[in-house]
């Protein structure tokens, strides 16, 4: 007890020795300021940060570097990039930082098109932008694979169009002259977006610095700065002691939570000493760390401001708005006239077809088209957590959401997706995603309104530097929701308001066609596994996907067997409806000219636009019977004929194949497939899984093209690109 008692009182010596010396520095830095040009330096220290998002992801990360600008002496003027009205690139003098989010197959996000239309204009000279000073970040999300398996979501850096978005802004920055103070950063949703995101956001702070000083010295070595006589106003860039100084700062924030970091240290040494456990015994888990880090000092993350305050009024049978809230229009309620499940009960997935009576709305689409599904959380879920934040008896009351008076948050706003006189019940089912997982801020957030101090801790750690392989490990890749955390530190307790903050909007879930209109006219029909998944965070538990294992439960009534057989008139049920609105249009769309030869690549549920091009192509045929119509190559799969064989009534021609994977099919019609590429000006579509499926075929491809026109494989690889850049070689790919 003796020598802690030292030791503490030595911490303690040296922290005022710190304060000391830090007290004076920014004495010494508070009589520079004052006699400088306050004006100047507000112009120096200020830049434009722009974000381009559509699924919210973009906005937040700005947000973020909006909010974290402050403490490294800097002014972020933010704006959405649809705002055009409220910057002018064209006469922008400060440095520029972008955020760019990637949706559809590698398109920008509907609030960055007329930008970028802007800027694409061939009329524009190559220097428009040669005095812009830019940094940007592209940022390529993903709507989870357990959520949904539908075409068009993205976050692979293997995926064809990865972070195209921010690509398309970054290229023709450079072609119209835009110069970069900071290299352009690629975060990857698949991997972990905070892998790239957070040293980019850390490094920016240099950057700009360093930006800001050069620009500072080539004014004055220009002679442009006029100098005033009187010391008082002199301006004085910003010196590496500045910096110093700041680090400093921060330095000393850290010190005050590492003491508290180390307090909690002791206390969980005491705990394991009563369990008489060695900590080399223990497994990590969500709830428990393991030396080093147990041990480590924590750097994390500062703590993200408050802004919205919530007030629960009974509605007093008030009339409140039922329709879910989207960002989407139009949006078309449509019955559901037939379900039938494609697969075997005993397969090892579960796989659906649902059909749409779209005949009596507007809604229209083409072979290759997808649209949005809008889907509600699973009610047990939401159940189970108005139990847990003990606000079961209130689910009826009416939301009132304001901006608290005293927040610190720049730029505070209602958020859009929240619709007014809505009950907690309706909320939490329609409006936020749930089952998002938590960012690292989420975490940081809510340490703060945790008591257990064992709890508190780990909290720390998994949103901490030190702890980011913990918080891929038991957050990100064991896809822990809110309710997870809420299960497993049951002495957190945050406000509403916190969750409303940080739990993302609740987004549709998109679906590749998988029909013509022209085949079943009135009709749309979409194919969907069933996801499940392994919830091991603090119950070992299986869990469906959001948006499938809802159509699922509301299909049951009229589900249909692995058969065409139709339901007796006797039998049928009243059908269920669904909100459906249409996606953007897309470039994966069978050839203008019926005499195209294509290829089809699609294993599993992958073959779902395919069986649209192929009902397609058959009409046009009985249509035109004197046409002339390329020849159609369909290479599709399935883990078991007998069990998951999707649309046994395969085309004419089918062949049994003794391959084990689509690639391998391919190869072995090789110069079949050259010929249709290579001489016959035929296209190809890859549509399913991107990690592996897709990365395989295009590899065969080069593989082949290489083997069959005899040059080299980075010869076959400029073929391959090519063929990417004329959209004849496509891909649907999540």
């Amino acid at each position: 007890m003796i020598i802690s008692g030292a030791i503490s009182i030595n911490r303690c010596f040296r922290r005022v020795a710190v304060v000391i010396v830090l007290a004076l520095k920014m004495r010494e830095l508070s009589h520079r300021v004052t006699y400088s040009c306050s004006r100047c330096f507000e112009v120096m220290r200020r830049f434009l940060l722009l974000y381009a998002t559509q699924q919210g992801q973009a906005k937040a990360i700005a947000e973020e570097i909006s909010e974290k600008a402050v403490a490294y002496g800097f002014s972020a003027d933010l704006h959405c990039i649809s705002e055009s009205h409220k910057y002018d690139l064209k006469t922008e003098t400060a440095p520029l930082v972008v955020v760019v989010s990637t949706t559809g197959n590698g398109d920008l996000p509907d609030t960055a098109r007329k930008f970028a239309k802007a800027i694409q204009d061939k009329t524009l000279p190559g220097d428009f932008f040669a005095h812009l000073w830019y940094g940007l970040l592209g940022v390529d999300c993903i709507l989870c694979t357990y959520c949904t398996v539908a075409a068009g979501c993205l976050g692979d850096s293997e995926y064809t169009y990865f972070c195209n978005g921010g690509k398309i802004i970054d290229k023709r920055f450079q072609e119209l002259g835009a110069q970069r103070f900071y290299d352009t950063g690629h975060a990857d949703d698949c991997v972990g977006l905070e892998l790239v995101v957070e040293p980019w956001i850390n490094g920016l702070w240099a950057a700009l610095a360093k930006h800001f000083l050069l620009c500072r010295r080539k004014e004055e070595m220009s002679g442009t700065l006029t100098m005033a006589s009187n010391a008082s106003q002199r301006t004085d860039p910003v010196t590496p002691e500045l910096l110093h100084i700041e680090s400093q700062v921060g330095l000393l924030r850290l010190d005050d939570s590492r003491q508290k970091d180390a307090e909690v240290l002791e206390q969980n040494a005491v705990n394991r000493g009563q369990s008489n456990t060695s900590i080399a015994d223990f497994e990590p888990s969500l709830t428990r760390s393991i030396p080093p880090l147990s041990q480590a000092s924590l750097n994390i993350p500062a703590l993200p401001p408050e802004y919205l305050q919530v007030h629960l009024e009974e509605s007093f049978g008030q009339e409140e708005s039922r329709a879910p809230v989207t960002s989407v229009d139009p949006v078309f309620h449509v019955p559901i006239s037939k379900a039938v499940q494609l697969t075997m009960n005993d397969a090892i997935k579960t796989t659906l077809l649902i059909e749409l009576d779209i005949s009596k709305t507007d809604f229209s689409y083409q072979p290759g088209d997808a649209f949005n599904v809008i889907c509600p959380n699973s009610d047990s879920e939401v159940q189970h957590l108005l139990q847990r934040l003990q606000l079961t008896d209130r689910r009826e009351h009416c939301v009132i959401l304001n901006i608290k008076a005293d927040t610190k948050k720049k730029g505070a706003a209602l958020p859009q997706h929240i619709p007014e006189k809505c009950s907690l019940q309706f909320l939490l089912t329609w409006c936020l995603e749930i089952r998002a997982v938590p960012k690292k801020a989420f975490l940081r957030a809510l340490v703060d309104h945790t008591d257990d101090g064992v709890e508190k801790r780990r909290l720390q750690e998994l949103c901490s530097r030190q702890g980011a392989a913990d918080y891929n490990r038991f957050v990100r890749d064991s896809r822990a929701c809110l309710l997870d955390l809420l299960l497993a530190f049951p002495s957190c307790q945050p406000p509403l308001g916190l969750l409303l903050e940080h739990l993302p909007k609740l987004q549709p879930r998109p679906y590749s066609c998988a029909s013509s209109s022209l085949f079943h006219p009135g009709k749309l029909h979409f194919i969907f596994n069933i996801v499940e998944f392994w919830s091991d965070t603090t119950a070992v538990a299986v869990r469906k996907g959001v948006c499938t294992g809802w159509l699922a439960t509301l299909v049951e009534s009229i589900l249909q067997p692995n058969t065409h057989a139709s339901r007796a008139d006797d039998e049928k049920v009243l059908a269920p409806e669904i909100s459906i609105s249409p996606r953007a249009t897309n470039f994966f769309h069978l050839p203008n000219d019926p005499s195209v030869p294509i290829i089809m690549v699609g294993p599993g549920t992958g073959i779902a636009p395919f069986i649209g091009f192929l009902q397609h192509r058959e009409k046009l045929q009985e249509h035109h019977p004197d046409g002339h119509f390329g020849a159609m190559w369909l290479f599709f799969g399935c883990r078991h004929k007998a069990r998951d064989y999707l649309f046994r009534d395969a085309p004419v021609g089918e062949e049994e194949a003794p391959a084990k994977y689509v690639q391998d099919n391919i190869q072995r019609h090789s110069k079949q497939v050259a010929r249709v590429l290579l001489q016959e000006n035929g296209h190809v579509y890859v549509c399913g899984d991107a990690k592996n499926m897709a990365k395989d075929v295009n590899d065969v491809l080069v593989e082949i093209i290489s083997k069959e026109v005899g040059v080299e494989k980075l010869e076959a690889m400029k073929t391959l690109a090519t063929l990417k850049e004329e959209k004849r070689y496509l891909q649907d790919i999540w």
